[in-house]
């Protein structure tokens, strides 16, 4: 869970695992960790509404975001609501351990994900801001 590219909960499950137990799991965490000041969570059409429930029960505003069915161009259309979720996994996945899947425990693998989000924080509080080609390596 993500808010301006700050993350708020970590979960890990099996892929086998459907996305309401994450989801659910995250929503408590989250719950937890902000308390009365979490308002609205944005979730994917991959969550039930079990998830919706869930938040209700929480005090939280779960919205489904859907694409829009308007939007006939092809290929990856960015959805404004979730691109901050997006650029963060993008980010995070510069790092290493988190390209490939390495750990077999799930906690080892929660705590490489905040690792790699301080490490991201600490490089945005202590360097200027550069263009995304010179973070990368690729400026002429």
């Amino acid at each position: 869970m993500d808010v301006l590219g700050l993350i708020i909960g970590v979960v890990v499950l099996a892929a086998s695992t459907h996305d309401n137990a994450a989801g659910t799991t995250l929503l408590d965490q989250a719950a937890e960790r902000c308390g009365n000041r979490l308002e609205k969570a944005l979730v994917d059409q991959g969550f039930k509404e079990q998830v919706l429930i869930h938040g209700a029960l929480l005090g939280i505003d779960v919205e489904v975001v859907r694409r829009n069915r308007e939007d006939h161009r092809q290929g990856f259309v960015p959805q404004p609501k979730r691109w901050i979720v997006e650029q963060v996994n993008g980010t995070l996945m510069l790092h290493r351990r988190l390209a490939r899947e390495y750990d077999h425990r799930p906690d080892t693998s929660t705590s490489r994900v905040y690792w790699a989000s301080i490490a991201n924080m600490t490089r945005r509080l202590t360097t200027p801001s550069p263009a995304w080609r010179d973070t990368l390596g690729l400026a002429a």
